[in-house]
């Protein structure tokens, strides 16, 4: 007796599926205020998921201590930083706490091109620029425990003079309220937790029908 529905694939009756589906790539956007600890959260999916990679954002700020060139950012003048913009090679760019930030546009094309997940790590301004250039970008918010936290991890990694620390915490609040902007929110309170959070979110968005694509 046939009850009008679609019939299902022979391949699917017998038990085996007619193809395979290969994950398409996305663009991932980390954002939150400084010592959110976004940073920690980047490196621990790039060693979890290896089609997830870093996107070296070039920047105008001076080099700190820790950082390697190529690593954490690209270090550039500000006049190369500015030809790069004029010619279009930035994908979004914007100006916080006196440094020029961009995101170059052709790694992201390529690497979601190739089927990776191409993760940037961005200010809040530079996450609402990415937003709009990139609408089917997947956004994440993390958001700290609490503003005394972002105080104690500012002043731990002893980056900044007490000034900066201080102006980069009067712009959390107005940072935090931000987070309703974003498809996702990672509280950082404890890392492990958090670590599990955004690993799960990458492998739901890489399930989404919409992405998935016939291997051939």
């Amino acid at each position: 007796m046939k009850t009008g529905g679609p019939e299902p694939a022979r391949e699917v009756i017998e038990g085996s599926v007619p193809f395979h589906f290969a994950p398409g790539g996305f663009l991932l956007v980390l954002s939150g205020p400084s010592g959110a600890g976004k940073g920690t959260l980047v490196d621990a999916l790039v060693e979890q998921r290896p089609e997830c990679v870093f996107s070296i954002s070039a920047t105008t700020r001076a080099k700190r201590p820790a950082e390697q060139d190529g690593v954490q950012y690209e270090f550039v003048t500000r006049e190369e930083f500015e030809r790069r913009r004029s010619a279009g090679l930035f994908l979004e760019w914007a100006e916080v706490h006196d440094s020029l930030y961009a995101t170059p546009t052709r790694f992201v094309d390529e690497g979601v091109a190739a089927g990776r997940v191409v993760v940037l790590d961005v200010d809040v301004q530079g996450g609402a620029s990415v937003r709009r250039a990139r609408p089917d970008a997947v956004s994440v918010f993390v958001y700290p425990p609490s503003v005394d936290a972002l105080r104690r991890r500012l002043i731990k990694r002893n980056t900044e003079s007490a000034e900066a620390v201080e102006r980069r915490l009067g712009n959390a609040p107005g940072e935090l309220a931000q987070y309703r902007e974003y498809d996702y929110l990672v509280i950082n309170d404890d890392l492990e937790s958090a670590v599990r959070r955004l690993v799960a979110i990458v492998d739901a968005e890489r399930a989404r029908v919409r992405r998935l694509r016939p291997r051939t």
